[in-house]
C-alpha cells in the first residue's frame, strides 16, 4: 500500500453539502470522495502541464 498522509481542509457549507450528497449517492464515505476529487484535480493540472515540476523523492533508509 502506498504511503498516505492525513490533513484537514476547510470548505464552505455549500461545498460540504454537495460533497455529502454526492458521496451518499455513490455509497461511499465523504472523506473518500474528497480524497478522490483532490487526486482528480491534481491529475487534471498535470495533464494541462500547469503543475510545477517536483524534485524526485529520496527513499528513506530504515
Amino acid at each position: 500500500m502506498p504511503n498516505v498522509k492525513k490533513f484537514s481542509i476547510t470548505v464552505p457549507d455549500s461545498v460540504f453539502k454537495d460533497l455529502e450528497a454526492l458521496a451518499e449517492h455513490q455509497g461511499r464515505p465523504t472523506a473518500n470522495l474528497a480524497s478522490f476529487l483532490v487526486e482528480l484535480g491534481i491529475h487534471i493540472y498535470k495533464e494541462r502541464r500547469e503543475f510545477p515540476k517536483q524534485e524526485p523523492e529520496k527513499e528513506h533508509k530504515k
